[in-house]
């Protein structure tokens, strides 16, 4: 295993801790100590995952990969809602048009994180010969996911609305 992979493994753990506790902070849950035992065990685990896999992959080169994967696609879950709870939190709206506008800048922040990390990280692709079109192609297949992700969260929040007895910002 190599440093990077390493370092970018406690990195990633240590923000998806970051991300996770201010999610659950705007969400109103107050448990003692628990941005503590955020920062110290997400590091440790996402670590300890990434040198099991390594392990793994020393025989089969994708499990290697394909955790590498999974951790870049769990950071970018929680940069996805870590953001959109920080535009919630700063601006005070859950709901309406503002809803579906955070959303968006959630979704493409997230999606730019997975996009450098899968490329550069889990799969390793260096070359820069083709990369305009392969970025094209990424901003195409982004946008149909983006108008996906903006239209099933704007008809959850903005006309399904709150359920279940939840505040706006909750259920947003």
């Amino acid at each position: 295993m190599k440093k990077i992979d390493i370092i970018l493994a406690l990195v990633i753990g240590e923000v998806i801790a970051w991300f996770f506790y201010g999610i659950l902070k705007n969400l109103g849950f107050e448990i003692r100590f628990l941005g503590l035992i955020l920062v110290i065990f997400f590091p440790i685990l996402a670590l300890l995952g990434i040198w099991i896999a390594w392990l793994l992959g020393k025989k089969f080169l994708w499990i290697f990969q394909a955790a590498k994967f999974l951790l870049i696609g769990a950071l970018a879950t929680l940069v996805d809602l870590g953001v959109l709870n920080l535009l919630i939190w700063i601006s005070g709206l859950a709901a309406g048009l503002p809803f579906s506008i955070f959303k968006g800048i959630s979704f493409i922040v997230a999606t730019c994180s997975k996009y450098l990390g899968d490329k550069f990280w889990a799969f390793e692709k260096m070359e820069k010969i083709g990369i305009g079109k392969e970025f094209n192609q990424f901003f195409i297949v982004t946008l149909i996911g983006l108008g996906i992700n903006i239209g099933a969260a704007s008809l959850i929040v903005n006309v399904a609305g709150p359920q279940f007895g939840l505040t706006e910002k909750i259920w947003a």
